[in-house]
């Protein structure tokens, strides 16, 4: 009986030290091209959720419920033999502590994805070579996924997962595909560069402020949690100063701005006037939103 025991808990173990950390749901539409024969985007589709989601990115020993939730949806505009030209939308989120709410990390649209790819090829990530753009896009928003995700439970937790991030794109420098160019506005360079500098940390600040220390406590605490989201607005303001327009703002509140509005629509009051006057400086694009605003 004994033996037996050792053999369950053995087996347990290696499942959770070999368990994958993304629940990646990724969707291929290729609805704009004028192909008669689909099973190519399917067969696409299929190779690239197993790709993302049976790969191990990571050392960490991850349970089942700490699986980042994910989304990646790739349109297809233009097919030709075996190139491939199109966007890629990606989108992330991480559970509220203490409530069934899942809060959305990352929403963000790439325009510049172009890519080779044969049906059947095997998806591989070689760390040392950049051998496939579609890999390459794939691989390097899978790790800002991770890396975001936890930057949102430590203080600048997810610096390994940006460097390897930066990895990719230090590779795929000197290619022919679109979206690497350090010298691009918002390109994946820019990125990825933006994260890992000490020029614009109040971004990770704010993410781990935001997340951990208000939207976690907003359950037990809803006064307190409201007063620290609010603060944490004002770190984008330190930033704002430095670096005007700064495309990390953009993204943050990309995914941020409709929770925003509705966390403080609701329940216990916070100095809404000097909050509206802060998003509104931080980030104008969503005046419209900031103005819905009422309690």
């Amino acid at each position: 009986m004994r033996n037996i025991l050792l053999i369950i808990l053995f087996l347990v173990c290696g499942g959770v030290s070999h368990s994958q950390e993304l629940n990646c749901l990724i969707t291929v539409n290729a609805d704009q091209v004028s192909q008669t024969n689909q099973q190519i985007f399917k067969t696409l589709e299929r190779s690239l959720n197993d790709f993302v989601n049976k790969n191990k990115w990571t050392n960490r020993k991850v349970k089942e419920n700490e699986k980042v939730n994910a989304q990646m949806f790739i349109t297809i505009t233009n097919f030709e033999s075996n190139r491939f030209e199109g966007n890629i939308q990606i989108q992330s989120s991480r559970p509220v502590y203490n409530t069934s709410y899942d809060s959305p990390v990352f929403n963000y649209k790439d325009g510049q994805f172009n890519f080779e790819y044969i049906e059947f090829q095997p998806l591989v990530l070689n760390e040392n070579v950049f051998e496939s753009n579609l890999v390459g896009v794939i691989s390097y928003y899978v790790y800002v996924i991770l890396g975001l995700d936890a930057d949102t439970f430590s203080l600048e937790g997810g610096t390994e997962h940006f460097r390897k991030a930066q990895q990719i794109t230090t590779q795929a420098q000197g290619t022919s595909y679109s979206g690497w160019d350090q010298n691009t506005d918002r390109s994946r360079f820019e990125l990825v560069d933006n994260l890992l500098s000490n020029t614009y940390r109040e971004y990770r600040i704010a993410m781990y402020n935001y997340h951990r220390k208000g939207l976690d406590i907003l359950g037990d605490n809803n006064s307190t949690g409201k007063q620290v989201i609010a603060g944490t607005m004002k770190l984008f303001e330190t930033m704002i100063k430095r670096r005007p327009n700064a495309f990390l703002i953009q993204t943050f509140f990309d995914a941020k701005s409709e929770e925003i509005q509705n966390i403080f629509s609701d329940g216990p009051k916070v100095d809404i006037v000097q909050l509206k006057e802060t998003l509104n400086r931080v980030a104008p694009l969503y005046s419209s939103t900031w103005n819905d605003i009422k309690y």
